[in-house]
């Protein structure tokens, strides 16, 4: 139960916040994203870019330059150094089709060959642009291409030196640059404040955008991990569920050859009466024998998971199922069922975990009392979770179901010593929704918290027959 005491640090009064590691080696933690107890750092995890998809990018964009180029030159008949720029097309040509050729185009690029990669694209984008205007040129939007792809695809500190590179490459072409391609016998010139002006647009859209797409791309991520934590967490919800069914199959399958060998000790004790040298033994081997026979019976007449009564249950019996793990001295934890017609609901892991998760995090910060009280109606099946604690911190209660959410401060009232990863009410929200829920979080007056999770009846409800 790790992973459900993540979100406790998110109650006041602490007065401070920062991520938390967790303890390495906790059950139920060493999944995606948890390394040695440690989560990933995201500046540097990033997926990468491969091969293929820098050489289907570089053609796409030599495809479009060359375009332009020739209707600049032969559509408009503007006056531009033609051979220049379609010797620097040929090379950048070249060398992609050797790269394709040379290496196999599947491979995920190492992150500092994407950065040179992007660099020559880069580069090769900054020459072209200077032999036709430099910053007079329209164009030059298109450095931030290379910048913007490596801000998605790589650490952050790749990403910057590409952004760097890109800085330097525009502040040369403020000094460096042919004229803008005119009409013959014309030339366009334009001031020294107009170039300045698109040089601090240029450098500035590049920052901008750079930082915007690792943001999105670094939250995507975090989004990503996240739910598979939670899709991890569900699974061993179903495969304990699952232990009751195996266990009865076990049972059963032992069953014979346990008779047999009491069957056969049974014998040997009668062919060895007192004062037999192996009466002690044979006795003792009855008696265990028995004794696992005792313990496979119990077992076969455990709730098979797949068992129509065990499938359903009552909403007090479900509440109370939940609550019980956490009864402890000095909380006093109730039921409670209000409304009808009575209501029988099927067990689902999800909903089970998901309210264990808020019990749990209730008990920790609640000061002598935790209230589950369900109420149901003909349409719908509300369950709130109260507690009389601090509540819930006001800076972080709008953000609540965000995961990787955590704070520093364990809280005056948290009765463990437990650091968490931020994601516990995340997985537990997550759910609850997945179950047809609708969660939410407020704090009481004068002082608690309060979670709860609405269901449509029929979402729930145990179907009869």
């Amino acid at each position: 139960m790790s992973l459900t005491r993540s979100f406790r640090h998110l109650r006041s009064p602490g007065p401070s916040r920062s991520d938390q590691t967790v303890k390495p080696g906790s059950p139920g933690l060493q999944g995606p994203g948890v390394a040695d107890g440690h989560l990933w750092d995201w500046t540097e995890a990033r997926r990468g870019l491969r091969l293929r998809t820098l050489i289907v990018l570089r053609w796409v964009s030599l495809f479009a330059q060359l375009t332009t180029v020739l209707w600049v030159a032969l559509g408009l008949h503007f006056t531009l150094p033609l051979g220049p720029c379609l010797m620097v097309l040929a090379l950048t040509g070249w060398m992609n089709l050797s790269l394709e050729l040379a290496s196999p185009a599947g491979r995920l690029t190492g992150r500092w060959e994407s950065v040179f990669q992007l660099s020559l694209d880069l580069i090769e984008m900054s020459v072209l642009i200077g032999l036709t205007g430099g910053l007079a040129n329209p164009f030059i939007l298109m450095l931030v291409a290379p910048v913007t792809v490596a801000a998605a695809t790589l650490p952050a500190r790749s990403a910057a030196a590409l952004g760097l590179l890109s800085a330097v490459c525009v502040t040369a072409l403020f000094f460096f640059a042919l004229p803008l391609p005119w009409f013959p016998g014309e030339a366009f010139r334009s001031p020294w404040l107009y170039r300045f002006g698109m040089w601090a647009a240029t450098v500035s859209g590049i920052g901008f955008n750079a930082a915007y797409a690792w943001q999105v791309s670094a939250e995507a991520a975090r989004m990503e991990l996240a739910l598979a934590t939670t899709q991890a967490v569900l699974a061993r919800e179903q495969r304990l569920s699952a232990l009751g069914g195996l266990a009865a199959a076990a049972a059963h399958e032992l069953g014979t050859p346990l008779a047999t060998l009491q069957v056969v000790t049974r014998e040997l004790l009668r062919d060895n009466p007192e004062p037999s040298p192996l009466r002690e033994d044979l006795q003792l081997l009855s008696e265990q024998s028995q004794r696992c026979r005792d313990i496979l019976m119990r077992l076969s007449r455990s709730p098979d998971a797949e068992d129509a009564h065990h499938a359903r249950l009552a909403i007090i019996h479900l509440l109370e199922e939940v609550a019980e793990p956490y009864r402890m001295e000095g909380i006093t934890l109730s039921c409670q069922v209000e409304g009808g017609p009575p209501l029988e609901v099927r067990r689902l892991p999800e909903v089970l975990h998901g309210l264990s998760s808020l019990v749990e995090n209730a008990v920790d910060f609640a000061g002598t009392e935790v209230e589950l009280r369900a109420q149901v109606t003909a349409d719908v099946l509300r369950i709130e979770i109260r507690d009389d604690g601090p509540g819930f911190a006001a800076d972080v209660l709008a953000r609540l179901g965000e995961p990787y959410l955590t704070t520093r401060s364990q809280g005056e009232n948290s009765r463990t010593h437990h650091q968490g990863l931020g994601l516990g009410f995340f997985i537990a929200k997550t759910l609850l929704e997945r179950s047809g829920a609708r969660v939410e979080v407020g704090n009481r007056r004068p002082n608690g918290a309060v979670v709860t999770a609405l269901w449509s009846r029929a979402s729930l409800e145990a179907v009869t027959g």
